[in-house]
C-alpha cells in the first residue's frame, strides 16, 4: 500500500511539473507575441525628436548632437573652457557671483537635445531614460561624489508629487547611488512651499531656498552687506 501511495504521489508531482513547464512556455510565447505586436503598433521613439528607433533611447542623429562636458572646465561651476588654462582656474561667472556650493558638475551641455531629454523624463513619463541619464551624471560627478557621505535628492511638494506620481530627482539619485555606492538621504530635505514649475536651469541655492528647503538667513545677511556697501559707496 505504501508503495502504491508513493508511486501515485510521484505521478501527481510529475504531472504538475509538466503542466507548469507547459504553462511557462505558453506564457513566454504570449509575452513575446505581445511584445512584437506592441513594437509593430507602437514602435519606440527617439526621446528628443520622436523619430522611430530600433531600441529605447536616442536616434543616431540626436545622439551625435549631444555635447558631453569634459575637462578643461571651471573648478567651481563645471563650465567648460575653450582651452586649458591650468588646474584650479575659475570661470568669470564663478568669480563675479560665487555660488553657495563648493563644486558643481554637469554631464552634457543644456542644448536642444539635452532639454528634450530632461522634459521627457520630468513631464513625459519617460522613466526609462532615468538609468541612462543617471549613469551620465554619476560619471560626470566622480570627483565630487568621491568624498560625499550621502546623496540628497531635491524633493517635490506633496501636491506635485501626487500629480506627477514620481520624483525624477529621486529616480536619478537611485541610479547614482547604485553606481557609486553612496547612500541616499531621502528625508534630508522637505519642500514646504509649492512653487511654479522651472522651465530651465536654476542656481542650486536659489532653487532650494525658493522651495523652502534651506534657511534663508545667509541670503538675507548677504543682501544686508551689499546694501551697506552701496550706501557707503
Amino acid at each position: 500500500m505504501r508503495r502504491r501511495v508513493t508511486v501515485s504521489l510521484m505521478h501527481v508531482e510529475g504531472t504538475t511539473v509538466e503542466r507548469a513547464g507547459r504553462f511557462g512556455r505558453v506564457a513566454g510565447a504570449l509575452r513575446a507575441a505581445l511584445g512584437l505586436a506592441v513594437d509593430v503598433g507602437l514602435p519606440p521613439l527617439c526621446a528628443a525628436c520622436r523619430e522611430a528607433v530600433a531600441s529605447k533611447g536616442l536616434c543616431p542623429g540626436c545622439w551625435s548632437k549631444l555635447s558631453f562636458i569634459a575637462p578643461p572646465y571651471c573648478e567651481r561651476l563645471g563650465i567648460p573652457f575653450p582651452y586649458d588654462p591650468g588646474p584650479g582656474v575659475l570661470s568669470m561667472e564663478a568669480i563675479a557671483d560665487p555660488p553657495a556650493y563648493q563644486r558643481a558638475r554637469a554631464a552634457v551641455r543644456y542644448d536642444d537635445v539635452a532639454r528634450a531629454l530632461v522634459h521627457a523624463l520630468k513631464y513625459g513619463d519617460r522613466l526609462d531614460l532615468a538609468p541612462t541619464m543617471g549613469c551620465w551624471m554619476a560619471n560626470a560627478g566622480q570627483e565630487v561624489t568621491g568624498a560625499a557621505d550621502a546623496i540628497v535628492p531635491v524633493p517635490l511638494h506633496w501636491r506635485r508629487q501626487w500629480a506627477r506620481r514620481f520624483n525624477q530627482s529621486a529616480l536619478l539619485a537611485e541610479v547614482i547611488s547604485r553606481a557609486t555606492g553612496i547612500p541616499i538621504a531621502h528625508g534630508a530635505l522637505k519642500r514646504v512651499k509649492a512653487t511654479p514649475q522651472q522651465g530651465g536651469l536654476v542656481a542650486v541655492r536659489a532653487c532650494l531656498e525658493r522651495a523652502g528647503c534651506v534657511p534663508r538667513a545667509a541670503e538675507a545677511q548677504g543682501r544686508h552687506r551689499r546694501a551697506k556697501a552701496r550706501a557707503g559707496g
